[in-house]
């Protein structure tokens, strides 16, 4: 490509969007958590990781048997 111009990030070419409303939070602030629920927040990712999910959707066929 033979062109004048530079090579551009468009990405970069306009000002960033101001921030949602939503992204701020009014009132209390968060409460940090307590050495319990870390423990079974990882004991839960662990899990979630280990356990595989269905290919595919269920059935009714499939949901008749399961229930």
């Amino acid at each position: 490509m033979s062109s004048n111009q530079p090579d551009v990030d468009r990405a970069l070419a306009y000002p960033e969007p101001p921030a949602s409303p939503l992204w701020y939070r009014h009132g209390a602030k968060a409460r940090p958590l307590t050495d319990g629920q870390r423990q079974r927040n990882r004991e839960l990712l662990v899990l979630a990781q280990r356990t595989t999910r269905p290919r595919a959707p269920r059935t009714t066929e499939n949901l008749a048997e399961a229930s």
